[in-house]
């Protein structure tokens, strides 16, 4: 395991009137492509397989400095430390659960927050990682769009999370699912996904096939449609959490602009295109979404369609007023699915001690950060 940059009282933060800290100067590396870095290394006279090497060392050997790249000459280590960052984030906090998960509150250099996680389930090494700082697509339940959308995650702060969750494992010990299911709604901002995962699953990058790797989204079918237009079996998991448009549009306020007919039209497109089955999450909300007549039309609405259906149990969200169902409501929802045909998996709840769920970790710091 190795060791990267924490918040501490030498590393520049955000000072009271808000007003952040300069920048490096330097460029991102993490946001270069492979080819792109060979230009440069040929601009500058050395070799350009070197950006293979560059390359191994970011994502095999875990390396955090250009110095920790040992097989590259002195000159190329300098010349490269003068004109990239790898980091360019610093952990502002580190949580870890009794069953072994681990969630990083990552600070940005523009001292904008994100969160990613570690999962560990097995021999599983699953991540969550974020792509966006916030969210827009108002969730009432969930904590990541509590304070809306700041922006964007560039294609190396995606990446950035990803490697400091390796960072977090062992030597003999590798990733091997992806997720994008943290703060914010990957969708919206599908070039940055589509960059960072094209480094996740590159033989030279983290080496994770597309079919471990879900994108998660609210459903935005222009954007479901662009990314079957990709032709990479990507896993699609669609956050469903109501049987039908009027409940939906009160959980899922994007909805009231798009429906669920569309939504599911876009998933069954992308299910033609890709092969892959699909996955619809719903989390289940006590007293809102987990009766009896929902889990019914449920089933209506997942008729005839290749799915696996994820329920998850409400993580309860501090100010917020919704509640993890009982367990009688819990297994009466699961029996219905099951007794109609639904591939059906309740999710274990993992982390609940340490702010688990999206955007809790992030929220939960400031109010005290506040005080």
């Amino acid at each position: 395991m190795s060791s990267l940059p924490v918040i501490n009282s030498a590393t520049p933060q955000a000072s009271e009137s808000g007003e952040q800290p300069a920048g490096s100067g330097k460029t991102h590396l993490l946001n270069q492509t492979e080819p792109e870095l060979r230009d440069w290394l040929k601009e500058r006279g050395h070799p350009s397989f070197r950006a293979k090497q560059v390359w191994r060392w970011l994502f095999a050997g875990r390396a955090s400095t250009f110095d920790q790249m040992t097989d590259l000459p002195a000159k190329l280590r300098t010349d490269l430390a003068e004109a990239f960052d790898i980091f360019v984030a610093s952990e502002a906090h580190l949580s870890k659960s009794r069953d072994g998960t681990e969630k990083i509150l990552v600070r940005l250099a523009d001292g904008g927050e994100v969160e990613c996680v570690l999962l560990k389930d097995g021999i599983r090494r699953s991540i969550c990682v974020s792509s966006q700082v916030g969210c827009a697509m108002g969730c009432v339940f969930c904590a990541s769009g509590l304070d809306g959308v700041d922006r964007n995650l560039t294609k190396g702060e995606i990446i950035e999370q990803m490697l400091r969750l390796q960072h977090r494992l062992p030597d003999e010990e590798r990733l091997s699912h992806i997720v994008m299911m943290g703060m914010g709604e990957p969708l919206a901002n599908l070039p940055g996904v589509l960059g960072a995962l094209d480094a996740a699953r590159d033989a030279n990058g983290l080496g994770i096939s597309p079919r471990r790797i879900t994108i998660s989204t609210v459903g935005l079918p222009p954007a479901i449609d662009r990314l079957a237009q990709q032709g990479i079996p990507y896993n699609l998991a669609v956050s469903l959490h109501a049987p039908n448009d009027e409940l939906r549009s009160q959980l899922v306020p994007v909805n009231q602009k798009i429906g669920i007919g569309p939504v599911l039209d876009a998933a069954d497109r992308y299910f033609v295109s890709s092969g892959r089955r699909l996955t619809f999450e719903y989390v289940l909300l006590g007293g809102i979404n987990d009766s009896e007549d929902c889990a019914r039309e449920l089933t209506d609405v997942l008729k005839g369609r290749t799915v696996m259906m994820n329920v998850i149990p409400y993580n309860p969200v501090e100010g917020l007023p919704y509640v993890t169902p009982s367990n009688e409501a819990i297994s009466r929802f699961k029996q219905i699915l099951e007794a109609s045909g639904v591939n059906v998996m309740f999710r274990q709840r993992k982390g609940d001690e340490i702010d688990a769920a999206c955007g809790q970790l992030r929220r939960n710091r400031g109010s005290l950060n506040k005080k």
